[in-house]
């Protein structure tokens, strides 16, 4: 039988060698949020948080000790706006991406 990657690995390579990639993931996350699904929108943001600065360093940039942060983005988590939107605008600036909200109908 052969050995493979678990989806969580394989998603941690990807955002790592793919900036496309890496930038559609933390869209994907904030737009899940904006839409109302908060479960898949922490779930995509812990991912990218996994994959790209750690919560170790997000922690420290945030003031927010990272254990608090885990569980924010946790399935049982429950972030407050503060708390959310400082972490969104983190991850923003260290990656280089600036997202825009835009009206549709």
């Amino acid at each position: 039988m052969a050995l493979t990657r678990s989806f969580k690995e394989t998603v941690q390579a990807r955002v790592r060698k793919d900036a496309s990639f890496r930038e559609a993931l933390l869209t994907e996350g904030v737009e899940a949020l904006l839409s109302g699904d908060l479960d898949a929108g922490k779930t995509i943001l812990r991912d990218y948080i996994n994959a790209t600065v750690g919560f170790e360093r997000l922690g420290e940039a945030t003031d927010t000790p990272a254990k608090s942060l885990m569980r924010m983005f946790g399935p049982r988590g429950n972030p407050n706006a503060r708390n959310l939107l400082t972490v969104i605008g983190y991850l923003q600036r260290s990656s280089g991406i600036s997202l825009h909200v835009r009206a549709q109908r």
